[in-house]
């Protein structure tokens, strides 16, 4: 197995290299479980966060959740919302979207509870995620914000891999991973 050292926010991992296409491998990038890692993600995005007036934070299953969490304590939210991709039978009247039919195959729906769709109308949101890298699920994030009524104030993201299909007004990073062809 091949590896990237990755530094960031003062600390350092070895992410393994996998092929996401028969040329193209990503470094597998996860802060699930990382604490030191992600605590210190969160205290840099905090300091980038502070000036934008919001009112809650948002991102998708299941990756950032940690970093949403601890984003959100910092910054003195008693909420945040989780789109989650399928829906589930807790959830009360879900709000669906589904991905467009030109989006690639493994782009899954996102779904709001009805009850996060309420909390988020005319709201200002920051979404937040670990990697962007086509920014599908940020276009997609955005959408259904705009579905349920919510602004998008900013779009942020631990690392920025390869090149958008979208460019984002708004959009904060902390590194770029490179893209390895074979």
């Amino acid at each position: 197995m091949e590896y990237y050292t990755l530094e960031l926010c003062g600390l350092t991992r070895q992410l393994p290299l996998v092929f996401v296409g028969k040329n193209t491998r990503f470094a597998s990038f996860s802060l699930l479980g990382d604490v030191e890692l992600t605590q210190k993600i969160a205290e840099k995005m905090v300091e980038m966060l502070k000036p934008v007036q919001h009112d809650i934070l948002i991102c998708p299953e299941v990756k950032a959740v940690s970093l949403l969490e601890e984003i959100s304590s910092r910054l003195g939210h008693k909420k945040f919302v989780v789109c989650r991709k399928s829906v589930k039978p807790y959830m009360v009247s879900p709000v669906i979207l589904k991905p467009l039919p030109h989006f690639p195959k493994h782009v899954r729906q996102l779904v709001l509870d009805g009850v996060d769709a309420e909390i988020l109308k005319n709201k200002k949101v920051i979404i937040i995620d670990d990697v962007i890298s086509t920014g599908v699920t940020m276009r997609m994030m955005s959408k259904l914000m705009e579905k349920v009524g919510a602004t998008v104030v900013a779009r942020v993201a631990v690392l920025k891999q390869g090149e958008q299909f979208d460019k984002f007004e708004n959009l904060l990073t902390l590194a770029e991973l490179p893209v390895f062809k074979t």
